[in-house]
């Protein structure tokens, strides 16, 4: 019994001021449709206390709602946006999380004949000269961003063919697959929500295995001299908890149907 309340007592003075504190993260709909962000939470909510209030949205309106004060945290994904958040001085001390990958899913009968190839850039060049249906998020989200910039690469302004065989949702990647599923169409997924994803339909992946279809996840603190109200002890005390082993560790252990769908990158701490 002594050694239990002794338990206790440790419990306490690591996380004395924490008990019944209540963060908001703004995060993507990845980390939610994925599931991760179920798994993940109620583990550090254990360990410290803190509970955290997730606004699932694209990674640019996350980034807007935390420069209007909504918020304590960030879990993004999409660098050059977050890297300018930091400059204007909206958000401190940024860290890698973990990554995982984007792929295109396509129907199985390939419409656009790019089944295999390894050029994300050169797949969607194909789709666009074929006019194969492609559904895009078109919400400023991480993944709109990165389509966009391959996109960009491929030497394709899709937007001229918006309503076309270009289509935008204006939705999360669940609801962004869900429609290239009941549509028939290509679309650009991140690998985490695809694995999750129960809908597939007819779809299957075309496209993988490009570098530029690297998906690095980072966080940040809301900069509380910009909000004062932002509680960054607790929120510092998720990012230690996120990029420390036992996050890290409760990262990779997360799996469905055997898969890792995410898999940790944050620098050691010393």
């Amino acid at each position: 019994m002594k050694r239990l309340v002794a338990l206790f007592a440790l419990c306490l003075a690591v996380w004395p001021a924490y008990a019944g504190e209540s963060i908001i993260m703004q995060s993507t709909t990845s980390t939610q449709n994925s599931g991760l962000l179920d798994f993940l939470l109620p583990r550090f909510t254990k360990k410290t206390g803190i509970s955290v209030k997730v606004v699932a949205v694209g990674t640019g309106q996350a980034l807007r709602n935390a420069r209007n004060g909504d918020g304590d945290v960030l879990l993004v994904h999409a660098r050059d946006a977050e890297m300018k958040f930091l400059k204007d001085g909206w958000g401190i001390d940024r860290r890698d999380v973990m990554y995982n990958d984007f792929v295109i899913v396509c129907p199985r009968s390939d419409p656009a004949a790019i089944r295999g190839m390894k050029d994300a850039a050169a797949a969607l060049r194909k789709i666009a000269a074929r006019g194969a249906l492609f559904v895009s998020r078109g919400d400023d989200s991480g993944t709109n961003k990165k389509e966009l910039k391959l996109w960009k690469a491929a030497h394709v302004d899709p937007k001229g063919h918006s309503g076309k065989w270009y289509r935008e949702t204006g939705s999360g990647m669940g609801a962004t697959l869900n429609a290239a599923s009941a549509m028939g169409a290509c679309t650009l997924t991140d690998r985490g929500t695809w694995i999750a994803f129960r809908n597939k339909g007819d779809l299957a992946i075309m496209v993988e295995g490009d570098k530029a279809l690297f998906n690095q996840y980072g966080v940040m603190l809301v900069n509380p001299k910009r909000h004062p109200h932002v509680k960054a002890a607790a929120a510092r005390a998720f990012m230690d908890w996120l990029t420390g082993p036992e996050g890290q560790k409760a990262i990779a252990a997360y799996r469905l149907d055997g898969q890792q769908l995410f898999f940790p990158n944050a620098a050691p701490t010393n």
